[in-house]
């Protein structure tokens, strides 16, 4: 089975947007010939319109098909679901065929369209005749650029998509398709369903629709397919009637530039929701459809999910697991992805299905290669399909618009004929390199009546947040400090508390905040060596414990003292500072550095700093460290690389820091300096 075709009716039940017939009602451009591939024309016009012909008088019907290349995926924020609209839209009238529905049921048509990903396209098949072909030719034209696109029917086709979105919502597999698109693509908009976001879908404005239509439904953006029985001289001739005389855009359409990340590592999900029926669904990330690799991974997703001869249905049904399994490859003109699922009874556990599935899917080409049969067998359904859309006009001139989204309707002739060449190898090797667990999506379906959600969160309205308040006109304001140096030294006041040198420097602020900033010198070159971490563990450990209170009611102290910083260096207030100078005298003074906390502190500082330790940033710094260093191994004037530190953590313990605290540790020597909205006198007491 062929990528698109074979996947295309199942699929579209579930996730493609299609328009349903019942809601629709029963000085010109030259034409240059491109290519001719079996029969099959292409000309273009010089307003940019790209025209296939396929004439087949084998049936007495024809078709025309209009694909746009715009989709889901040239949606921006706030728009999604917008091409969708669209594609309601485009059958609701314009200029010169204001009620086309009537007509459509008159002459017998058959009419509908699709959007998905890349494009999005309208068609309409009916009894050839060259009146009903030229009626066709021109009202494609006339809804290119002349459709109402008016408020009247996004009214009333909004609740139709709206529906079609409920609709989906209670089917588990597109449920399931949509969340998993999300969970797969952080960036690239692959990761948006078609369907559209329903606050999008409720609240778009007409003025956006109109908009991006103009701006994507042009000549030089379409592709026009006309296939049947038709008179190809005929046909062109009322192309040039009908599209030639629409001017080409001045325009320029947007480049995108977004490419997906590598995926690095597995993702899990659940969707909890009422229902009958548990899924789960395992997806990879897989390359673009124009890749080499593409038929490959097409193939390895048929023998793993065909039915009844597939490895998972074999595994899965045939045991019992589960009652279904399928397989889609949904691959696209960026990277796509492919998507396995398998439906379960109602309250069976999941965890062998689960389990059973992946092993199959990553590692049942490494057990058990492709066999030469396997690949007979599945190249031989795919071959069938392809010679059965070619042999079906009208589903070709349909189908080819997944392959015109790709850049080029040839490549289906290139997928068709790489399926004779396809190896064993090549599609072990596919399933090899994108069926892996770091690029694996898990994601199940479990029903639940009883779910335990939040409720549904949306911004207030501003004038309601707003309302009743009473604002003060007066604010906090500090004085206008002069910083010049003289000021500075005019206003400080400078004193001695044993060797230690006081600096006060009141001042109003801001807020009322004062600022502490202390700078002790102790210890000596004796002393600290081979002393580096446990000199470097002394200040984080004097919050962490001390005579009388633990770890938790230090931090309950200084959060109520309104500080912010360390024990050397903080910010408080006005009202707090005496307060935060005596707690941190007590800090200094009587800590009791617990092994517990040590021990954890250790654990914390090393995982830290394990987690940078091969940032690029810390890998220079370590080899500048080395480069420089000047001293002996454990002389303190060196600084230690990030593998020394944590090898050290590994054996530092409480009875070290704490030594280090009381034979070395001291306040004796050294200054502190007071800056902000304080009292100068009392906090001169409390130094003192």
């Amino acid at each position: 089975m062929s990528i698109f075709f074979m996947v295309f009716q199942f699929i579209k039940y579930f996730i493609m947007t299609v328009v349903s017939v019942a809601t629709l009602g029963a000085c010109a451009s030259e034409l240059k010939p491109v290519h001719t591939v079996e029969g099959i024309s292409e000309y273009v016009l010089s307003n940019g319109l790209k025209v296939i012909l396929f004439e087949d008088r084998s049936k007495p019907t024809a078709t025309v098909n209009t694909t746009y290349l715009v989709g889901s995926r040239h949606e921006n924020y706030g728009e999604t679901g917008m091409a969708h609209l669209l594609e309601h839209l485009l059958f609701k009238g314009s200029r010169n065929f204001p009620d086309p529905d009537k007509e459509f049921a008159r002459r017998g048509f058959r009419m509908n369209g699709t959007t998905w990903l890349d494009r999005t396209n309208f068609f309409v098949s009916f009894t050839a005749s060259d009146d009903n072909m030229r009626w066709a030719l021109a009202w494609s034209a006339d809804a290119m650029v002349n459709s109402n696109i008016a408020r009247r029917d996004l009214d009333t086709e909004m609740t139709v998509v709206r529906n079609e979105y409920e609709m989906g919502e209670n089917k588990p597999v597109s449920v399931m398709l949509k969340r998993m698109q999300s969970v797969l693509f952080d960036w690239h908009a692959y990761g948006r369903s078609t369907i559209g976001a329903r606050s999008d879908i409720e609240n778009v404005p007409i003025e956006n629709l109109q908009a991006f239509y103009r701006k994507w439904y042009q000549p030089d953006n379409a592709v026009l397919t006309v296939s049947g029985s038709f008179d190809t001289k005929k046909v062109l001739g009322w192309i040039q009637e009908s599209f030639g005389t629409i001017p080409r855009p001045t325009r320029m359409l947007p480049r995108e530039w977004t490419i997906e990340p590598v995926a690095d590592g597995p993702r899990y999900f659940q969707i909890r929701r009422p229902g009958e029926m548990q899924l789960v669904a395992v997806a990879y990330r897989v390359p673009s459809a124009l890749s080499d690799d593409n038929m490959a991974v097409d193939t390895a997703v048929q023998i793993l999910s065909d039915a009844p001869r597939g490895r998972l249905y074999k595994e899965l049904v045939e045991t019992g697991l589960a009652s279904q399994v399928f397989g889609w490859h949904l691959p696209g003109k960026y990277p796509g992805f492919v998507l396995f699922g398998a439906m379960v009874k109602k309250g069976e556990t999941l965890e062998p299905v689960r389990t059973t599935m992946i092993d199959v899917i990553e590692n049942a080409f490494k057990k058990k290669p492709v066999t030469a049969q396997e690949l007979k067998t599945t190249a031989a359904d795919t071959e069938t399909a392809f010679e059965r859309t070619l042999s079906d006009p009208e589903a070709f001139a349909v189908d080819l618009s997944d392959y015109i989204a790709l850049g080029d309707w040839r490549v289906f002739f290139v997928d068709r004929d790489k399926v004779a060449k396809l190896t064993e190898q090549a599609v072990n090797q596919a399933a090899q390199t994108y069926f892996v667990r770091d690029n694996r999506v898990v994601g199940e379906f479990i029903p639940d009546n009883d779910p335990r959600r939040a409720p549904l969160m949306t911004m207030p309205k501003l004038d309601d947040v707003l309302s009743g308040i009473q604002f003060s006109e007066a604010g906090d304001t500090g004085e206008a400090f002069d910083v010049s140096q003289e000021n500075i030294m005019r206003r400080t006041q400078r004193f001695k508390v044993g060797d230690v040198s006081v600096a006060l420097l009141p001042k109003k602020t801001r807020g009322k905040t004062v600022t502490v900033i202390t700078s002790f010198q102790y210890g000596n070159l004796k002393a600290a060596y081979g002393k580096s971490v446990v000199a470097d563990m002394l200040e984080p450990l004097l919050t962490r414990g001390a005579r009388g209170i633990d770890k938790q009611a230090i931090a309950d102290r200084l959060t109520e003292l309104k500080v912010q910083g360390d024990v050397f260096s903080f910010t408080c207030t006005h009202e707090t500072i005496n307060e935060a100078l005596a707690f941190m005298g007590k800090l200094i003074a009587t800590s009791t550095f617990p092994d517990k906390e040590v021990t954890q502190y250790a654990r914390q500082y090393g995982t830290a700093l394990a987690a940078k330790s091969d940032d690029p940033m810390t890998l220079a710094r370590d080899a500048l460290v080395r480069h420089f260093r000047l001293y002996p191994q454990g002389d303190p004037r060196n600084t230690l690389t990030t593998e020394e530190i944590i090898e050290k953590l590994k054996t530092v313990d409480r009875s070290a820091c704490y030594d280090w605290y009381r034979d070395v540790f001291s306040t004796e020597h050294g200054a502190v300096a007071v800056i902000g909205d304080f009292d100068a006198k009392a906090v001169r007491s409390i130094l003192e």
